[in-house]
C-alpha cells in the first residue's frame, strides 16, 4: 500500500541544498552534564475563565541525584509567572475546581492522607490544604453534580478506592484462573529461615514494579458501579447501579439527563469475562479470537436517575473516549473495528436507529484526545508522523482542518470553559519544552514561559533537516538528518544512525537529549520512522508483523544510502545505535553488514526464545510473531540475531539495566559472551537500580553517565583515521 506523502520535495538534492543554514548557529556544544540544567514542563491546566494556566515544572537536583517537580502559574497574557507550591516538596498534576476557586494538585506531604491537595485561587491567602473528599468524574453543563464510578463488592460496600478510568485492552491475556489450585504444593521447612520468592504463576514481575505478588492469588472481583453526588454535598451520594458487570468511561450529558458508559456487549459479569479471557489464554494463539474482528465493548445510555441501560452501538471493537455533543443529542467516540485497523472518530445518535458514522473516513492518521466545542465542532489532536497537531473536525465529515501544528511535538491540550483558548506544551528539535497559548482557531499564539532561555542562549542546538524517501514496496518513509555542532560546509563528518524502540513508536520533531549528545561531539545523527512506526496509520504500523528485520531493515539502510551520497558525510565513519526494538535492530544490522564501524545497543534482544521466557511482555511476540515460540519456532529462530553472531565484526557497547524486566539482562549477557569469544571489541555496562526506562526516567547520575559513555564510544571508533584493529 502506498501512503500519501507527508511532504513533497523537489528531489533528494533539496536536502543538500538546505544544509548551509545550520552553519550560522552561535554557541557552544551540548555536553552530557548540561542535562542537569534542563527544565521540563508538562500537564498544563487552563483556568475555567481562560485567564490563567497552571502547569508542572520538573528540574534536576544534581547534588541529590533526583528530579524535583513543582506547580507554577502564569497569566494567559504571559504576566505573573510564579511558583505555587513549596520548593521543599514534590507537587504535580494541577487541575481546577469547576468554579476556578480551587486548584487541586498531587503531592505526598508529611502529615497528609492520600495525595490530593488544594490551594485557594479566589484571592484569599492560605497554605495548601487537603480538601474534603470530592469525587472526580463527569459533570453536566451547570456543574451541579458529578457522576463517577467506584468498585463495589457483593455486599454493596465500596472498597474505598475510586475506579481508575481506563480503556480495557482486550488483547492482553489476564492471569489464568483455570489452573488449580490457588495454593502451592511446597512450603518452607522453617518460614523464619526462608526469605526467597515462591512463584506459582506467570506475571510475577513487571518492569518498574519489580517482583510482585503471584497474580493467581485468590481475588475478589468488584465491578465498578455508577454514583452521583451533588457538588459540595457528600451526603447526597447515590448509587445508581448494582450489577455484576463494570461500567467504564462514564460521562453525563450537558443537559444533565443522560449518563453514557461502555460495558461488555452482553452485560456479562466481570467473573464471566475473566473466565473467558483465562480460557482464551490457554488456546493456541492462532486459534484465539484475537486474530478475528470481535466486539469487546459497546456504548450504553441510561437516565441520570437510574434505570435500565439502552444499547446504542453494537459494532466490533471497543468504544472509548466518549464525548457528548453540546446539545446532548449525539456522542462522539474513538474505536477501531479490528486490532490492526486505524482508530476512527465516530458519532452516534443517542436516540438510536442509525449506525455510528465514521467521521474521518479513510484519513491516514489516528485521533487522540477529542473535545466537542460549544460551536458544534470537534477538536482532535493527532500524530502526523513525527509531529503533533490540533485539528477541527466537522461532525458532518470531511478532511480535518489543522489549526495548531508546525514542526514540533505538542501535548497536554487544555481548554477554557468557553473553548475560546487552548494551552499546551510544545517542543521542537532545537528547543526544549515550554508553555504556549492560542485561540481555539490557532490565532494569536504566544509563548508564555522561558524556563530554558538561559540554556538556549548558551548552547547552539543543531537543527535537523526533514526529508522523505520511497522505500521497498513503494512505501514512503519519513526521516531527519541533524547537523553536527559547528557544521562547516566542505568538511566531512561521521554519522550515527539512531533506531527507536517499540517498534510501534516514533521519533519526531522534538528536542531529544541523545541526539544533541552526539551532534555536540561533531557527528551527524540520522533518525527515521521505518515501517512499523506509529503516527502513520495502522496499515503502516502493523506492516512489520511477522517480518521484523526484513523490510524495516531495508528502510533503515536506504536512509543511510541517501545520507552517504552527500559530500559532507564520511561513509567510512558510520555508527548505529538503538534501544529495545532498536537494540534488537542494531544487533540484527551488525549480523548483516559491516558498513558500521561502531554500534551501541540499549535494552537489547538477541534471542527470542530466552527473551520470551524472561520478559514481562510475552504478548508482544505472541501477536507480532503469530504465536508462542513452540507454535512458531522457525520465525523465532530466524529473527534471533544470536543465530548469526559469527558474522559480527562491529565493535559494540552494550548498555543494560539490572532491574529491566521488559528486556532482561540475559540477552545482553549472551551477546557480550559471543562477541568477546570471537574477539570483537565489546564493552558491557550494567546499571544498578535501573529499569527499561533508564534513558528516560532513570537516576540522573546514571542517565548522564550513560550519555557520556555513548559519546565516548562513538567518538573513539569514528575518529578520523581510526581502524577497527586499533582498539582490538
Amino acid at each position: 500500500m502506498r501512503h500519501r506523502p507527508l511532504v513533497r520535495l523537489a528531489g533528494l538534492l533539496s536536502l543538500a541544498l538546505l544544509l548551509p543554514a545550520a552553519a550560522s548557529a552561535q554557541g557552544r556544544a551540548f555536553e552530557p552534564e548540561d542535562w542537569y540544567r534542563l527544565t521540563t514542563l508538562s500537564s498544563p491546566a487552563m483556568s475555567p475563565d481562560g485567564t490563567q494556566v497552571a502547569f508542572t515544572v520538573t528540574t534536576v537536583v544534581e547534588a541529590d541525584n533526583r528530579r524535583h517537580s513543582e506547580v507554577w502559574l502564569v497569566g494567559a497574557d504571559g504576566e505573573g509567572l510564579r511558583r505555587l507550591t513549596s520548593p521543599g516538596t514534590d507537587s504535580s498534576n494541577p487541575r481546577w475546581s469547576p468554579d476556578g476557586s480551587l486548584l487541586y494538585f498531587s503531592s505526598r506531604r508529611d502529615g497528609g492522607q492520600g495525595s490530593t491537595w488544594a490551594l485557594r485561587m479566589d484571592g484569599t491567602a492560605g497554605e495548601a490544604f487537603q480538601p474534603e473528599a470530592q469525587p472526580s468524574g463527569s459533570m453536566p453543563a451547570d456543574e451541579s453534580f458529578v457522576v463517577f464510578t467506584e468498585s463495589v463488592g457483593d455486599d454493596g460496600d465500596d472498597d474505598g478506592a475510586e475506579e481508575e478510568e481506563r480503556e480495557v485492552d482486550p488483547f492482553r491475556a489476564m492471569p489464568s484462573t483455570a489452573r488449580p489450585p490457588w495454593g502451592a504444593i511446597t512450603e518452607p521447612v522453617d518460614p523464619a529461615r526462608f526469605d526467597g520468592r515462591h512463584i506459582v504463576d506467570n506475571g510475577y514481575k513487571r518492569n518498574g514494579a519489580g517482583f510482585i505478588a503471584n497474580p493467581r492469588e485468590e481475588r475478589t472481583i468488584r465491578p465498578s458501579q455508577i454514583f452521583t453526588e451533588s457538588m459540595g454535598d457528600p451526603e447526597s451520594r447515590t448509587q445508581l447501579t448494582d450489577t455484576d458487570y463494570s461500567h467504564r468511561s462514564v460521562t453525563v450529558s450537558p443537559d444533565g439527563r443522560w449518563i453514557a458508559f461502555t460495558a461488555d456487549p452482553e452485560l456479562r459479569s466481570d467473573v464471566e469475562i475473566s473466565a473467558e479471557r483465562d480460557s482464551l489464554a490457554l488456546l493456541p494463539y492462532l486459534e484465539s479470537r484475537d486474530e478475528a474482528p470481535r466486539n469487546d465493548a459497546d456504548l450504553f445510555v441510561m437516565p441520570v436517575g437510574g434505570g435500565e441501560p439502552r444499547r446504542i452501538t453494537s459494532q466490533n471493537g471497543s468504544e472509548g473516549r466518549l464525548v457528548w455533543s453540546p446539545d446532548s443529542r449525539s456522542i462522539a467516540f474513538v474505536s477501531s473495528l479490528e486490532r490492526t485497523s486505524s482508530n476512527r472518530l465516530w458519532i452516534v445518535d443517542v436516540e438510536g436507529g442509525d449506525e455510528p458514522r465514521n467521521v474521518l473516513g479513510d484519513w491516514q492518521f489516528e485521533p487522540s484526545a477529542i473535545e466537542w466545542t460549544d460551536d458544534g465542532y470537534l477538536t482532535m489532536s493527532a500524530s502526523i508522523g513525527g509531529r503533533t497537531a490540533l485539528f477541527h473536525v466537522d461532525p458532518a465529515g470531511g478532511e480535518p482542518t489543522e489549526v495548531i501544528g508546525g514542526r514540533r511535538r505538542i501535548n497536554g491540550f487544555s481548554f477554557d470553559d468557553d473553548y475560546a483558548r487552548v494551552a499546551f506544551v510544545a517542543t521542537s528539535v532545537d528547543r526544549p519544552t515550554e508553555l504556549f497559548i492560542a485561540d481555539i482557531d490557532g490565532a494569536n499564539e504566544r509563548q508564555l514561559t522561558g524556563f530554558n532561555d538561559e540554556l538556549n542562549a548558551e548552547i547552539a542546538w543543531p537543527e535537523a533537516e526533514r526529508f522523505t524517501y520511497e522505500s521497498v514496496g513503494g512505501l514512503e518513509i519519513e526521516a531527519w538528518l541533524q547537523y553536527p555542532h559547528g557544521y562547516t560546509p566542505g568538511e566531512r563528518y561521521p554519522l550515527v544512525l539512531y533506531i527507536h524502540g517499540g517498534p510501534h513508536s516514533a521519533y519526531g520533531e522534538g528536542w531529544f537529549d541523545e541526539f544533541h549528545n552526539l551532534t555536540g561531539a561533531g557527528m551527524f545523527v540520522l533518525y527515521t520512522n521505518p515501517r512499523g512506526s506509529s503516527g502513520y496509520g495502522a496499515d503502516f504500523t502493523y506492516s512489520t508483523r511477522g517480518r521484523w528485520g526484513m523490510e524495516d531493515y531495508e528502510d533503515l539502510m536506504k536512509a543511510v544510502d541517501i545520507a552517504i551520497e552527500r559530500d559532507d558525510v564520511d561513509p567510512d565513519r558510520l555508527g548505529v545505535t538503538g534501544g529495545s526494538y532498536g537494540g534488537f535492530m542494531t544487533a540484527w544490522i551488525t549480523t548483516k553488514t559491516n558498513r558500521f564501524k561502531a554500534a551501541q545497543t540499549d535494552r537489547m534482544i538477541v534471542n527470542w526464545f530466552s527473551w520470551y521466557g524472561t520478559s514481562d511482555a510475552q504478548g508482544l511476540t505472541e501477536f507480532e510473531f503469530y504465536g508462542k515460540p513452540w507454535e512458531n519456532p522457525d520465525l523465532y529462530t530466524e529473527l534471533s540475531p544470536i543465530m548469526y553472531v559469527d558474522q559480527v565484526e562491529t565493535p559494540t557497547l552494550i548498555v543494560q539495566s539490572e532491574e529491566d524486566h521488559r528486556t532482561p539482562m540475559t540477552d545482553a549477557e549472551q551477546w557480550f559472551m559471543a562477541l568477546e569469544k570471537q574477539g570483537v571489541p565489546v564493552e558491557f555496562m550494567r546499571y544498578p537500580r535501573s529499569t527499561h526506562d533508564l534513558s528516560r526516567t532513570g537516576e540522573p547520575w546514571l542517565l548522564v553517565d550513560r550519555l557520556g559513555r555513548l559519546r565516548q564510544w562513538f567518538d573513539y571508533w569514528l575518529a578520523e583515521g581510526r581502524n577497527v584493529t586499533d582498539g582490538a
